[in-house]
C-alpha cells in the first residue's frame, strides 16, 4: 500500500513531467509546482508529509538563495514538516547551509530514483503532517495561521505547553482575530482531538434557554420538550466544550454555570439526577472581564475558574507582515472554491491591503478576499477588485479633519451604525448572513441591532 503525500516545487517542466510519473508509483499523492509563489497555502491546503524543494527559480540564477530562503520560512511556519532540498548543483557548503537552517536532506540532480524515493520515505518518518483544517471550518478551509510576530509566537510556545492538558483556557481578542480557530487549534493538539469538539456561541443563547441548551432537559420539563435532550455539556463529554462571547452571560445565570464548573456534573431541567460530565472548557471573549470583575458584572469566582491560562489574540493591524500571507492564504482558497483563475495580486492591490486599517481583522480580511476573488477577471486581482470601504466598519467611525469627535457634523455613533446597517441590507437584499459577512459581525449581533433601530 502506497503512503505519504509529497510537495514538490521544482520550475523545470522536463524534471516535473518525470516527477509526475515517479512519485505517483511509490507514495499515495503527489503535487506538484512550477514556483513557491502559493507554496504555504499549498501546505495548509494539501497537507504533504515531507516537501521536495528546488533551491533555484529566478532565470540564469543559481546561487540557491531562493531555496534557502523557503526552507527558512517553511522552518519558520511549518517546523515539522521535512524539506528535502533539490539541487542541480553538488555545492557541499550549500547542502550543510540547508542541514543547518533544518532541511531533512539534500538531493543532487541528475538524481537516482531509488535513492529520491528513498530519501523522501527516511523523511516523512522523521517528520509531522501540518495542522489540520479546524473542526467544522470546512473541506480544505485554511487552517490556524500563526504567522511570524512576536506576539503570535508566543501564543504558539504557549499552547504547545497547555494545549496536551485538560486546563481552562480564556481566549481574549477583537472581533474577527480567529478566537474560535485557537479554540479549535488547541483542541486538535489535545489529547481529546478523538472526539469532536463542541462550540456553543453563547450571545446566540437566549436567558429562558440557557439551562436546557447547555444542561439539556426531560421529557415533559415544559411545553416544548417532548423529548429528553442532551445539553453541550453531556455532548461533550469526554471532549472540548468551546463558550464562545463568555462575557455575554448574564450575572443571574453565572451562578449555575459556575455550579457545574465546580461539581462537574449536570442536572437536567426537570430532572432531579446529576449526570458527571468529563470536559476540557475553553472560552473566549472580546470583553474586558477583569474590568467587568471590577464593575461588579461578571463573577470573581468564575472568572478564576474558567482562567487557569489566558490567551491574547493580538488584531491584525498589531501583525502587519501577516496581512499578506493571509490573504494570499484566503485567495487561494476562494479561487478553488469558485474554479476562479486568480493566483496573485497586483502590486496596488498588495500596497491597499497593508494600508487599510483591518477594524474587522481577520474575519474583515476574509471577507474582502472572497468577494475579490469572485468579481476578478483573469489571474491577478487588481485593486479595484478588493472594493473594500473600511468607512462602513462597525468597530470604529471614519475621522473627519477639523471634527474632534470623530464624526460628521450632526451625527453620533448608532446614527453612523445604523446607517452601515441599512445599507448594508439594501446591496444584500436583505440576506442576513450575508450582511452580518459584510460587516464582519456575527448573526446574533446583527440580529440585535436589527432590534436596537427597528429595522
Amino acid at each position: 500500500m502506497k503512503e505519504g503525500k509529497i510537495l514538490v516545487i521544482d520550475d523545470n517542466s522536463g524534471i516535473r513531467s518525470a516527477l509526475k510519473i515517479l512519485l505517483p508509483l511509490h507514495f499515495a499523492q503527489a503535487r506538484i509546482l512550477p514556483s513557491p509563489a502559493s507554496l504555504k497555502s499549498e501546505i495548509s491546503f494539501f497537507r504533504p508529509d515531507a516537501v521536495l524543494l528546488d533551491m533555484n527559480f529566478g532565470r540564469d540564477m543559481n546561487t540557491g538563495n531562493e531555496g534557502l530562503y523557503w526552507l527558512s520560512e517553511l522552518k519558520k511556519d511549518f517546523p515539522g514538516l521535512p524539506v528535502v532540498l533539490f539541487t542541480a548543483y553538488a555545492d557541499i557548503s550549500l547542502a550543510v547551509e540547508g542541514m543547518k537552517r533544518g532541511a531533512a536532506d539534500f538531493v543532487v540532480k541528475p538524481w537516482e530514483n531509488e535513492k529520491l524515493i528513498a530519501t523522501l520515505r527516511q523523511a516523512i518518518s522523521r517528520g509531522e503532517r501540518p495542522a489540520m483544517p479546524a473542526p467544522g471550518s470546512g473541506e480544505n478551509e485554511p487552517a490556524m495561521y500563526w504567522g511570524g510576530s512576536q506576539a503570535m509566537n508566543s501564543v504558539r510556545e504557549l499552547v504547545a505547553k497547555i494545549a496536551p492538558t485538560d486546563a481552562s483556557v480564556l481566549i481574549t481578542g477583537g472581533n474577527g482575530t480567529g478566537k474560535d480557530m485557537l479554540a479549535n487549534e488547541i483542541h486538535r493538539l489535545s489529547s481529546r482531538k478523538g472526539r469532536e469538539m463542541v462550540c456553543v456561541d453563547l450571545g446566540a443563547v437566549s436567558e429562558s434557554l440557557f439551562e436546557s441548551e447547555l444542561f439539556g432537559h426531560v421529557k415533559g420539563a415544559f411545553t416544548d420538550a417532548r423529548a429528553d435532550h442532551a445539553g453541550k455539556f453531556e455532548q461533550a463529554d469526554g471532549s472540548t466544550l468551546f463558550l464562545d462571547e463568555v462575557g455575554n452571560i448574564p450575572l443571574h445565570l453565572q451562578a449555575k454555570l459556575l455550579r457545574v464548573l465546580q461539581n462537574r456534573s449536570v442536572t437536567p431541567v426537570g430532572d432531579t439526577a446529576s449526570r458527571s460530565v468529563d470536559i476540557r472548557l475553553i472560552c473566549a471573549t472580546n470583553k474586558d472581564l477583569a474590568r467587568m470583575v471590577q464593575e461588579g458584572s461578571f463573577r470573581e469566582d468564575l472568572y478564576y475558574r474558567i482562567n487557569t491560562f489566558q490567551l491574547h489574540l493580538p488584531s491584525l493591524r498589531e501583525r502587519p507582515d501577516d496581512i499578506l500571507p493571509l490573504a494570499g492564504l484566503f485567495r487561494d482558497y476562494f479561487a478553488r472554491r469558485y474554479a476562479r483563475e486568480a493566483k496573485a495580486f497586483s502590486p496596488q492591490a498588495e500596497e491597499r491591503l497593508r494600508s487599510l486599517p483591518w477594524r474587522g481583522n481577520i474575519r474583515e480580511l476574509r471577507n474582502s478576499i472572497e468577494k475579490a476573488v469572485i468579481v476578478s477577471e483573469g489571474s491577478v486581482i487588481g485593486e479595484k477588485d478588493l472594493g473594500v470601504d473600511p468607512g462602513t466598519s462597525l468597530e470604529a467611525a471614519p475621522v473627519v479633519s477639523g471634527n474632534p469627535s470623530g464624526l460628521p457634523s450632526g451625527q453620533t455613533l448608532e446614527d453612523l451604525e445604523e446607517h452601515a446597517i441599512r445599507a448594508a441590507m439594501e446591496r444584500c437584499g436583505g440576506n442576513l448572513s450575508l450582511v452580518a459577512k459584510t460587516l464582519g459581525i456575527s448573526r446574533p449581533t446583527l440580529y440585535a441591532k436589527l432590534k436596537k433601530y427597528g429595522i
